[in-house]
């Protein structure tokens, strides 16, 4: 098991964060987490570990109960960086077309259509939706709606890009085709990527880094290092990607055996 090395300056770090809903709910407990620039990070664990919880206190959609985020930058790190966020859903307008959902973040961001819509189109190519900008939600299959989700969150070019399970819902197909052409867009843009997921395949496939988390209240276990040069079609089927998912499902389990026994 290896730790990956820290080679970029962290874009945020959670240091001591916890979170406790109003029901009594301890979702996280001393969670400490960096993020470095430009890496594809994936977040592993159970459902209901508080990945989410921690994802959306990175985008700054929830507050922490205790410790802090701290982005680069100060106070105003996460403004000027940008962030867009990827939700498990599509949450696409149903009366809009595929463009009108992608123009929306422009749109309330004060920018006319005239000046974005070369941005619009341009993203809209880069997930392979070109063809498609004057469709609606309904005439789109389950990864096309994906697709335009993740469209509308790098339209805005943000430097980092949060990811919650987008690919859980569909199927074995679609999502092996997505988690291609992501790491393509990944290594494209130079995005920072935070992907949260419970399926230990796809986190070993995707990113470069996986932070495995505990059950519930969550917490940090350990951290693996993924080697991201060699990611084709053929590495699923390899023997080095195979004994890279039993080490990481090992991690896994240790982490869910730690908490268990705490």
């Amino acid at each position: 098991m290896s730790v990956s090395p820290a080679s970029q300056e962290p874009i945020v770090t959670l240091r001591g964060v916890g979170k406790t809903f109003g029901s009594g709910t301890v979702a996280l407990d001393h969670l400490d987490l960096s993020v470095k620039g430009g890496e594809f990070l994936a977040v592993l664990g159970p459902s209901g570990c508080g990945k989410s919880t921690a994802l959306r206190i990175m985008a700054g959609l929830a507050e922490p109960s205790r410790g802090t985020v701290a982005w680069a930058g100060g106070d105003d790190g996460r403004r000027a960086h940008g962030i867009g966020f990827v939700f498990q859903e599509p949450t696409l307008m149903p009366w809009a077309t595929v463009a009108a959902n992608v123009y929306l973040p422009l749109k309330l961001a004060g920018t006319g259509w005239d000046a974005a819509a070369p941005r619009v189109s341009e993203t809209l190519a880069r997930v392979g939706l070109s063809e498609f900008a004057n469709a609606y939600p309904r005439e789109l299959s389950g990864g096309m709606k994906m697709r335009v989700s993740i469209a509308r969150a790098l339209v805005t070019a943000p430097r980092v890009l949060l990811m919650d399970e987008p690919f859980a819902a569909l199927d074995e197909i679609t999502r092996f085709k997505l988690n291609d052409d992501l790491r393509t867009l990944w290594r494209e843009l130079g995005t920072t990527i935070v992907f949260v997921t419970h399926s230990v395949f796809e986190s070993v496939y995707l990113a470069e880094r996986i932070v495995v988390m505990t059950q519930r209240p969550g917490r940090v276990f350990t951290e693996l290092a993924i080697d991201p040069a060699g990611r084709d079609a053929g590495f699923r089927t390899s023997a080095e990607y195979a004994s890279l998912c039993r080490m990481t499902s090992d991690a896994l389990s240790q982490a869910m055996n730690a908490r268990t026994a705490a």
